[in-house]
C-alpha cells in the first residue's frame, strides 16, 4: 500500500484531507441512508482509485465496516493500490455463481476492511453491470457493512458507469486539476444527471496547496493510480 498516503504517512496535510471528504461524505449520510457510493471519473488518469482506497482507509479507521469493490472491469486497478491479486473478483462471483466471501482480500492493517477485486476482464463488462446479479450482489454487500465503496469506470469513454449509477447510493466524480476540462466535466454532471443519479460530490485532485476549497471535497495529491 506504499500509494496510499493515509497509511504511509497517517498525520501529513493529505491524508487530513483524506479525512475531511470522509467527514463530507459521513454528513451526507444522516438524512438518508448511504451504504453503495460509487466513485468515477470523467476520463482515465484522474485519479479515482487512488482517492476512493484513501477514503476507504480513513473510514475504516473510523471504525466503519468498508468494503471496496473494483467494477472498474476494462481497466482494474484496486488491486495494484492494495497490493494484492486480482485472479478471482466481482466477474468470477456473477459468471460463475460464487460465493462473494470467497474472493474478499481482509487489509491486515485495517480491521474493518475489506477489498473485492474486479477478477478476469469480462466480454460484455456493461451488460455485467447492468444485470439483476449485480443489483443483488450490491444488496448483499449491504448487510455486512456500512459503506459499500465502488471504484467504476470514467463515464465519457464507456457507459459502463452510468449504467451503474442507477443503482447506487451516491456517486462521487474524481476531477485532476489541469486534466478534467470543464466541457467534459460538464457533460459527465449531465450524463449522471440523466439517469437519476444521486451525485453527492466532487474531489478536485491534484490542486496547488495553496487552493484549499473547492465545490464539495477537495483533496490534493501527486501520484495517480489509474
Amino acid at each position: 500500500m506504499k500509494q496510499l498516503i493515509v497509511h504511509e504517512k497517517p498525520k501529513s496535510p493529505i491524508s487530513e484531507a483524506y479525512r475531511s471528504i470522509r467527514t463530507n461524505i459521513q454528513f451526507a449520510n444522516i438524512d438518508k441512508e448511504m451504504k453503495t457510493i460509487m466513485f468515477t471519473s470523467t476520463n482515465k488518469s484522474e485519479g479515482k482509485t487512488t482517492t476512493i482506497s484513501n477514503i476507504a482507509l480513513t473510514m475504516a479507521d473510523a471504525g466503519h465496516r468498508v468494503l471496496v469493490v473494483d467494477c472498474d472491469f476494462r481497466n482494474p486497478s484496486i488491486h495494484k493500490a492494495f497490493g494484492i491479486t486480482n485472479k478471482y473478483g466481482v466477474t468470477d462471483v456473477l459468471l460463475k455463481g460464487k460465493d462473494h466471501k470467497e474472493y474478499l482480500n481482509h487489509i491486515m492493517t485495517h480491521d474493518n476492511l475489506d477489498v473485492l477485486t474486479a477478477g478476469k476482464v469480462p466480454r460484455n463488462p456493461s451488460e455485467l453491470l447492468y444485470s439483476n446479479s449485480m443489483r443483488k450482489l450490491m444488496e448483499e454487500f449491504k448487510k455486512d457493512y456500512d459503506y459499500v465503496m465502488v471504484d467504476s469506470p470514467p463515464i465519457l469513454p464507456v457507459t459502463d458507469a452510468t449504467v451503474m449509477a442507477t443503482y447506487m447510493d451516491g456517486v462521487v466524480l474524481v476531477c485532476a486539476s489541469g486534466a478534467a476540462e470543464v466541457e467534459s466535466t460538464r457533460k459527465a454532471v449531465d450524463s449522471l444527471k440523466k439517469v437519476g443519479a444521486n451525485i453527492i460530490g466532487a474531489v478536485l485532485n491534484r490542486t496547488p496547496v495553496k487552493y484549499k476549497e473547492y465545490h464539495n471535497y477537495y483533496y490534493y495529491d501527486d501520484k495517480k493510480t489509474d
